[in-house]
């Protein structure tokens, strides 16, 4: 396939160019058979054919990003959020980021099976992220209230309570609590946890009679800690590897939806009054792992019940472990963050680094009543704007912009990188014969 003719410049010109260049592009990889079938020299052919074709959409976003997201999005007028966006593009600007054909055709897939075409993507985000115009615009519309909260939040003031299929949230006094129902998994993140936390996190900064959020895992299914709270698992490993942890609504979508709302706050469309922001406690049974010790990392009060522990496995896993290396590092230094980060150290509450991570260890049956004090030294009504005050110093929004645009690059290819693919089959083949063991077991009783 021969090289995409450098672009002009002219906006016009080089979307004809780039949907010519794809579409040959495609036309040979549809003449491959379908990747697990394929040869070594296929494979190869393969990755020649989507290298190709990823070196056009990097030169023709890294001279009209800011065009195309104002295209887009009518001048930034409008506000769509990362699937709306991405949907949008590959309407306007053929060949740049995959069509709705082509990711339905990968949600059948298994991870080891896909193209790839979430790198088509984080080429995409990262190329508008490195922008300050349309990075920042982007960043502040996924602040927004996602769609369907103002209707939730109706049914939580008129009941004082809201049931999603992964998330309950309560409020009790001046605190919502929001706990985790992902049972049959340990708690672990998967889209449909995703998309319920943002609900829940939009609604508890929208009541304006709470003051303060509670994140806490609810008990689980598993044989080993059976009816006992977790607080989370980090990503389900399962759902990596049949393909169904999305890209944009997940792995993105996670990191400028519900986490950046409780680090920044929840904007409001024509609100003068900036965005709404609340203190946060996390209560930790049993463990944080991966997503949920990332999650920690913006909260304002941590307590952990005696010999929990948190990890970041990111060296096992091989993905990058979200934002937790922007802002691990500011909480343990430089030198434990990579210990932890690169060589998989947990932090167990007798640890001297917990100190660092923890704010209080107490037993398992005094966990309520101190989430019970947090709230009530938390809930003062400069609480919320010194602890915004210590977002923008700590994390300033071109910091943020910066280490998002290369971590939608980054992350996108770990995810199709081979020693990934290769953890995730030995996860699930671990996972599935320790199943049929157990099945086995109760037949035989």
């Amino acid at each position: 396939m021969p090289d995409a003719p450098a672009p002009v410049g002219d906006l016009a010109a080089d979307t004809e160019t780039l949907a010519r260049h794809t579409a040959e592009g495609e036309r040979l990889l549809a003449l491959l058979p379908p990747r697990p079938e394929r040869t070594d020299f296929e494979s190869r052919r393969a990755t020649a054919l989507h290298d190709a074709c990823r070196a056009a959409r990097q030169a023709f976003l890294a001279l009209h990003a800011d065009a195309v997201y104002d295209a887009l999005t009518a001048g930034r007028t409008l506000r769509p959020r990362l699937d709306e966006l991405a949907a949008a593009a590959s309407l306007r600007f053929p060949g740049l980021v995959p069509d709705a054909a082509q990711l339905a055709e990968e949600r059948d897939r298994v991870q080891a099976h896909k193209e790839g075409r979430d790198i088509d993507q984080g080429l995409f985000f990262g190329a508008l992220l490195r922008s300050p115009v349309a990075g920042t615009h982007l960043i502040e519309t996924m602040l927004l209230p996602a769609p369907g909260s103002a209707a939730h939040l109706t049914e939580f003031r008129r009941s004082d309570r809201l049931e999603l299929p992964s998330v309950l949230v309560e409020r009790r006094g001046e605190a919502a609590h929001v706990t985790f129902r992902n049972a049959h998994c340990l708690n672990a993140e998967d889209n449909r946890l995703i998309t319920d936390l943002e609900t829940a996190v939009d609604v508890v900064l929208l009541d304006d009679r709470v003051r303060v959020g509670v994140l806490r895992g609810g008990p689980v299914t598993h044989a080993r800690h059976a009816g006992k709270r977790v607080f989370s698992a980090g990503i389900n490993l399962k759902e990596l590897r049949s393909g169904a942890i999305s890209f944009v609504g997940f792995l993105l979508g996670r990191e400028l939806g519900y986490i950046n709302k409780m680090n920044r706050g929840l904007l409001r469309e024509n609100s003068p009054f900036g965005a709404v922001s609340k203190p946060w406690v996390g209560v930790v049974d049993a463990f944080a792992i991966g997503g949920g010790m990332q999650l920690l990392l913006v909260l304002d009060r941590v307590i952990a019940e005696e010999g929990a522990f948190l990890s970041l496995p990111a060296a096992d896993e091989g993905i990058v472990p979200g934002l937790g290396n922007l802002r691990l590092t500011r909480h343990t230094g430089a030198r434990t963050a990579r210990q932890i980060i690169l060589s998989g150290r947990r932090i167990h509450t007798a640890d001297p680094a917990a100190d660092l991570l923890i704010d209080e260890v107490v037993p398992a049956a005094a966990l309520d009543e101190a989430a019970e004090q947090a709230v009530r030294d938390l809930a003062g009504p400069a609480v919320a704007a010194n602890r915004a005050m210590l977002t923008l110093a700590e994390e300033p929004l071109d910091l943020l912009r910066a280490y998002l645009a290369e971590f939608a690059v980054v992350q996108a290819h770990r995810i199709h990188s081979p020693d990934v693919l290769a953890k995730a089959e030995r996860h699930w083949a671990r996972s599935r014969a320790g199943t049929e063991a157990a099945t086995t077991g109760r037949a035989a009783t």
